[in-house]
């Protein structure tokens, strides 16, 4: 017998803080809803289309939607660059959110966007704008924002928030980036 999925009031959820595993926290969300039968799309922020992720090879066979929106870290790019990348992104993320085709949509490393003060973003990411999706959001979606610093309003309104604390990480000892571990 083939259970009708009743409809839920979506959800907001928040995961923030220092430590490891906010992506990896939205990515266990999101195998969870595929097989409930959720419709799905994650769009990572920061993250450049010209890198292989080993999750997003995973998810594709799964039928999940990842995208790459970004150029890489703020540190690599000029400001300019990643003003642009913001510019064309912050559209596609409303578009995806509010069209109601995905019962859960993850905007991945969208605090991390936020909280770039090293050149302005209001203009090309506007924290009003944000807020006005997620309240306004059709009712049905589930939103996961995940990155540090996560701006108070939006916790404010987020009907869940994590934080991921740091208490150890191997990168302190100089090991970097590990494939299948962040790659």
């Amino acid at each position: 017998m083939v259970q009708k999925r009743r409809k839920q009031q979506g959800l907001t959820l928040v995961y923030t803080g220092d430590g490891k595993g906010k992506t990896t926290a939205a990515i266990g969300l999101t195998v969870r809803a595929v097989g409930q039968g959720f419709n799905v799309k994650i769009l990572q922020f920061i993250k450049s289309p010209r890198r292989s992720y080993g999750e997003q090879i995973t998810l594709e066979k799964l039928g999940v939607e990842m995208e790459q929106l970004g150029i890489g870290f703020t540190w690599t790019k000029t400001p300019e660059e990643h003003r642009e990348a913001l510019r064309k992104a912050w559209p596609k993320a409303k578009e995806t959110v509010m069209s109601g085709e995905y019962d859960l949509v993850v905007l991945d490393e969208l605090n991390n966007a936020l909280a770039i003060d090293k050149f302005p973003i209001d203009d090309v990411l506007p924290l009003e704008e944000v807020k006005d999706l997620i309240k306004n959001k059709p009712e049905h979606v589930h939103l996961v924002i995940t990155g540090r610093n996560a701006k108070q309003e939006i916790k404010d309104i987020a009907d869940l928030v994590s934080v991921v604390d740091v208490e150890k990480h191997y990168y302190d000892r100089g090991i970097p980036a590990v494939k299948g571990i962040e790659l």
